[in-house]
């Protein structure tokens, strides 16, 4: 007869190597005060040593075969062979904090909440400007939210509920189970506790618009898919985008074209814009207390992620047309062999 399993920790990854080593070892050495767990790592087709490391590290190992590589693939077969009664969902490129479990079951205690959250950051933030600004994506007020992310503290039977996370989605998919949890009355927590540190890993350009390229497309999958519905997610996001990224591709034209045209024009313009980035870092300043440049920036960040944005939704609607399914969208640098394992 199986013991019974308090928590079960599913962290899935994707050519993580010594990230999902620490990651695994983070778990292994968090503090459980007893509660009974087991660890399931989810391989999504990876082509490096990640399967045989986290059998070595302890975890019952599962891998997606011929399946679809995605995250919210491999979660569902995390979590449906799962025999606790909390889900622990972790990405393989994170570290859990030691005293999360223990403060997120306490917001558990009250039956109404399926979902329990805490702050994520970045492990590396100095490591590029792109990480440095995408660190503070991670920045929300703690309370009663509408979603989490790729990490949290789960009821299980919440989970069976409601079909676990929708495998057609690339990305957003934690999002859009939010919706169907919230739609049944659960409530979703998000604490003022640390959670997890991440490892981004993003040193260029391309790896940032990658990032906001995917975003974008599910954005436009989501929205299109509870368009006319009573909480039609993402809609007002989809539609926002669609408008401030097509100003923003215009701008340099217009800008052009009154400097050239209309010089006085073409610098109300310019004072236009400057006060516009001005009023996003005043305010996103909560975000980054004392560090002024940093808010400038994250602004910056703030209005030219609404390009691949875009893109991504152009993306979508030309799958939409030839009737395809999105594929896997990687935007994160693979990690060094040279990196160090520990926690």
């Amino acid at each position: 007869m199986n013991a019974r399993i308090d928590i079960s920790v599913v962290v899935i990854g994707r050519n993580e190597g010594p990230r999902l080593a620490r990651c695994l070892a983070a778990v292994q050495a968090a503090d459980w005060q007893g509660q009974r767990r087991e660890l399931i790592y989810v391989d999504s087709s990876s082509h490096d040593d990640s399967v045989a490391l986290a059998g070595r590290l302890g975890a019952r190992v599962f891998e997606l075969g011929t399946a679809r590589p995605c995250a919210a693939a491999g979660r569902n077969i995390g979590w449906r062979a799962a025999r606790g009664e909390f889900v622990l969902f972790l990405d393989g490129d994170t570290v859990l904090h030691p005293h999360f479990v223990q403060r997120a079951m306490a917001a558990l205690a009250d039956a109404r909440v399926v979902a329990v959250w805490g702050h994520r950051r970045e492990s590396h933030p100095a490591q590029s400007i792109y990480t440095r600004v995408l660190d503070l994506d991670w920045v929300f007020a703690p309370g009663r939210s509408d979603y989490f992310g790729g990490d949290a503290l789960v009821r299980r039977q919440a989970l069976v509920d409601v079909c676990g996370f929708d495998d057609a989605l690339i990305a957003g998919e934690e999002p859009e189970l939010c919706r169907r949890l919230r739609a049944q009355g659960g409530f979703i927590e998000h604490i003022d506790a640390p959670m997890t540190l991440h490892d981004l890993a993003i040193t260029t350009a391309r790896g940032w618009w990658t990032r906001a390229e995917r975003a974008g497309l599910a954005y436009a999958q989501v929205a299109t898919r509870y368009a006319g519905t009573v909480d039609p997610l993402w809609q007002r996001e989809a539609r926002r985008n669609r408008v401030h990224g097509s100003a923003l591709l215009s701008l340099p034209l217009l800008l052009a074209a009154t400097l050239w045209l209309q010089p006085v024009l073409g610098a109300g313009l310019m004072l236009a814009v400057l006060a516009l980035w001005a009023r996003s870092a005043w305010r996103c300043r909560w975000k980054c207390p004392g560090r002024p440049a940093l808010a400038w920036a994250y602004a910056a960040h703030s209005h030219l992620q609404q390009l691949p944005i875009l893109a991504g939704q152009w993306r979508w609607w030309r799958l939409q047309r030839a009737r395809r399914q999105p594929e896997l969208i990687e935007y994160q640098r693979a990690p060094q062999r040279t990196e160090s394992t520990r926690p």
